[in-house]
């Protein structure tokens, strides 16, 4: 069972690299490149956004109205995701350390990109933005909490769980007590930072 679990775990990694290879793919047909941050599209593409681009007015009269008036509601929501950003990321940066567990690296998961786009408006360019953000931040908290989980209790549930985190594949299956503590330890060494990036690498244990 163990040799077909690591069967199937390299077929999805080797599915998600042909994934990663397709949309590559397609988003060269996009006609852009990227310098220094800045997206740079050919000017075929630079026109075409030009004329489909919405103006505010057109966009205010014809978008839907229930989009308008929830609008408050969607963005009270950002003191609470401002609030989450701050204090998982001072767990990590106080936390990780301490447990020798890699930091997620903030920029891998929240980008703010969709504004450079010119066939979006000021107001669609903004409601973009906050998607990235909100969306990106809990991917970023996710993964924070499931390297935590890995180090704490790399243990599957009894029920099925739905979409859960790429590494919780691999946990221990429920029940399962063979060599659990010794298994634990080395999901936490799986954890560590490389040599570079250690705290006090080099220095002072």
């Amino acid at each position: 069972m163990e040799s077909r679990i690591r069967d199937l775990q390299r077929q999805i990694a080797a599915l998600e690299h042909e994934l990663s290879a397709a949309i590559a793919e397609r988003e060269s047909q996009v006609r852009f490149t990227i310098r220094h941050k800045r997206i740079e599209f050919q000017q075929e593409a630079r026109e075409l956004h030009r004329r489909l681009k919405r103006n505010v007015y057109d966009w205010l009269v014809t978008d839907r109205p229930q989009n308008l008036l929830t609008g408050p509601i969607i963005y009270a929501l950002a003191i609470p995701l401002l609030l989450m950003d701050l204090v998982v990321t001072f767990y990590q940066a106080t936390c990780f350390p301490v447990y020798r567990i890699a930091k997620v690296r903030r920029r891998d998961y929240i980008s703010f990109d969709r504004h450079q786009l010119g066939y979006l408006n000021v107001f669609e360019r903004f409601h973009c933005e906050y998607c990235g953000y909100a969306n990106g931040l809990l991917a970023y908290a996710s993964e924070i909490g499931t390297r935590t989980e890995q180090y704490f209790c790399p243990i599957k549930h009894a029920h099925n769980v739905r979409n859960p985190a790429p590494r919780y594949i691999r946990f221990i299956e429920y029940g399962d007590s063979t060599d659990y503590h010794a298994r634990l330890e080395q999901f936490r060494v799986e954890l560590a930072p490389p040599a570079d990036e250690a705290p006090n690498a080099g220095g002072n244990a």
